[in-house]
Order: C-alpha cells, then structure tokens, then sequence
C-alpha cells in the first residue's frame, strides 16, 4: 500500500492565514490542482478535536441533547458532544463533555470510531466514544449552551436518524455504528436480554 504523500497530487505553492479565532483558523492556498492547473483552495483548520459520547443503559436507552445551532439556523438533536483541547487526552474529554451536558458519569468508555467531518473544506477531527456503567448527577453546561436534554432507545434514536430527526454526522455515525454492534453482539457489557 502506498504511503499518503505518494498518493498526493496537489501542490503547494503559498499559504495565507484569512481569518483566526479561538476555535477556527482560515487558510487561503494557492495549488496547483490533479490536472496541473493553478487553483486557490481554502481549508478551515480547527484547534480543538470533535469528540462525540453515546451513553448506552444496560436496558438499551441512550440520552440525546438538543440545542440550537447558530450555523444551521435550526434546533439539532444530537448525541453529547464537545470540542477537546489538541493536547488532552479525548477520554478526558469525553468524561468532561458527558458530564456537563447531561449529568451522566460513565464508568466505561470505549472508543468506537473515528471520523473527519467535512473534509473537502476542514482538517476537522472527532473520536467517538461508547459508554457505560452509568450513574446520574447534576449537569453542568456551559453558558453558551441552553440544552435539552432526551432519554431514547437506542431504536427510537436509530429511527430519527432515518427520519431526518438527527442530522449532525457524529451523532448519526455514533448511532449507527452501535445499532450495528448491539444486533451483531459486539457490545459484551451490556445485558442482552434487555436489547431488542
């Protein structure tokens, strides 16, 4: 199998940075393209990972948040997400994200993909995590969050993505993948009895 840079065939000519926040880096590139032609090409670079959690009950239950979203000017089921800094560890913010969103604490977490979201513009980068053994306290979100906060099956939650109900593509994936895992006995935790 060939390396990724033998398989490159854009180049580089010159990078420019647009536009930087906290969150976002823009960078205006000049190329040249596959077919040998000079084009500019702009990439957002993002400064925290995406890491997305499903919490899943012995029962088969999972808790989705629903918020609003400013980009898509619509309200957004979706399973508990969060931006982790670069230099910390995605458990950890796994454990926080879950946590602050819904109150739930998890005595396992397992990582059950991996995703890069929209990569035709962004570097973006998310790690998805299954967890488990779950306990409930207060929540805690953060002040740019008014959320709501859902207790679903696993089947309600997969139907929502069939629907269109659920749209954001980590919370798809996530589900998803789980579905598959719980009809093909991928999910050994769990009490089987209790999963349709």
């Amino acid at each position: 199998m060939a390396d990724n840079e033998s398989l490159n065939s854009w180049k580089t000519l010159s990078s420019e940075l647009v536009y930087e926040s906290p969150w976002i880096a823009v960078h205006k590139h000049q190329t040249i393209n596959p077919a040998g032609n000079p084009a500019l090409y702009s990439v957002v670079n993002f400064k925290n990972l995406a890491i997305g959690i499903l919490p899943l009950s012995d029962e088969g239950y999972t808790w989705l948040v629903g918020q609003w979203r400013y980009p898509l000017n619509a309200y957004s089921w979706e399973i508990p997400e969060g931006g982790g800094p670069l230099g910390e560890h995605p458990l950890e913010t796994a454990r926080r994200e879950l946590k602050e969103e819904t109150g739930i604490v998890a005595e396992t977490f397992e990582e059950i993909m991996q995703l890069h979201l929209s990569n035709s513009a962004t570097d973006e980068h998310a790690f998805v995590f299954l967890a488990t053994g779950l306990s409930f306290e207060e929540s805690e979100p953060e002040e740019s969050e008014d959320l709501k906060v859902r207790k679903v099956h696993i089947d309600e939650a997969f139907q929502m993505t069939l629907d269109g109900e659920i749209t954001d593509a980590i919370s798809v994936a996530a589900i998803m993948k789980v579905k598959y895992l719980l009809e093909k006995g991928g999910i050994a935790s769990l009490s089987q009895q209790h999963i349709k």
